[in-house]
C-alpha cells in the first residue's frame, strides 16, 4: 500500500489501522496481534484512514474503488457483517486523503470532483461536483477554520466553504507552480510546497 497508518485508541486498546490492497487490518499497537480485518478495498490504496466517534473510514479509488465506514469494537473478520455501517463506490479518491469534520466527510478525486457525505449514513449532501475549471489533484485537501483548501497541479489553490452546500469562496493562483504535496498548517500559517518552491501564507500583522 501507499496509505499512511492510523493509530487510534478504542476501549483502552491502542490499535494501528492499515489500509492495503483488497483489505484493511487493525493491529494491537502493544503486541502487533491482529484485532480485526475487513475485505472490500481495491488496488493501490493511497488515501489515509480517518476516524471519529468510534468509526474508521477507509477508501481506495483505483481499480475496484470503495469507501467503507467500519465501526470499531469487534474482532476477527468483519467482511460482510453489520460492523460495516455503509459503503459507496462513488466519488472515492485515488490519491487524496479525505477530510472528516463535524460529521461530514469530504472526498476529492484526482480529476477535481468534490463530494461531501454524511459521515454517519454515507448520504451525500453533494456528490462529484466539479470545480470552476478542470483540475488535477495529488495533494490532499486541508480543512482550516470552516474552509477546505485544495492545491492543484495547475497552480491554483481553491478555497471551498465547508458545510452541506457547495460554495467556492476563492481561487488563488501561484503562477508557474504545480502542487503535489499536501499543504501544512502551523500557528495560523499555511505552507504550500510546489515542485520548485516553498510558500508561507499568513495574515499581515497590523
Amino acid at each position: 500500500n501507499w496509505s499512511a497508518p492510523l493509530v487510534v485508541e478504542h476501549e483502552g486498546v491502542p490499535q494501528v489501522i492499515v489500509s492495503a490492497t483488497n483489505k484493511v487490518r487493525s493491529y494491537n499497537l502493544r503486541d502487533g496481534k491482529l484485532i480485526w480485518e475487513c475485505a472490500g478495498l481495491g488496488l493501490n490504496t493511497i488515501p489515509a484512514p480517518v476516524h471519529a466517534n468510534g468509526i474508521v473510514y477507509v477508501q481506495s479509488g483505483h481499480r475496484n474503488p470503495n469507501l467503507m465506514a467500519i465501526k470499531l469494537g469487534r474482532t476477527g473478520d468483519l467482511t460482510g457483517t453489520d460492523a460495516v455501517l455503509w459503503s459507496t463506490t462513488r466519488g472515492t479518491s485515488y490519491t487524496a486523503s479525505p477530510v472528516l469534520y463535524e460529521g461530514k466527510l469530504y472526498l476529492l478525486t484526482d480529476s477535481g470532483m468534490l463530494s461531501c457525505l454524511d459521515a454517519a449514513t454515507g448520504k451525500p449532501f453533494y456528490e462529484r461536483v466539479r470545480l470552476p475549471k478542470p483540475y488535477n489533484f495529488k495533494a490532499s485537501p486541508v480543512g482550516i477554520d470552516g474552509k477546505l483548501y485544495l492545491s492543484s497541479e495547475e497552480g491554483d489553490v481553491i478555497v471551498v466553504k465547508m458545510g452541506p452546500d457547495f460554495e467556492v469562496l476563492a481561487t488563488n493562483t501561484l503562477a508557474d507552480q504545480s502542487f503535489i504535496s499536501t499543504p501544512a498548517v502551523s500557528g495560523g500559517d499555511l505552507y504550500l510546497r510546489s515542485q520548485t518552491h516553498l510558500f508561507c501564507v499568513r495574515e499581515p500583522k497590523r
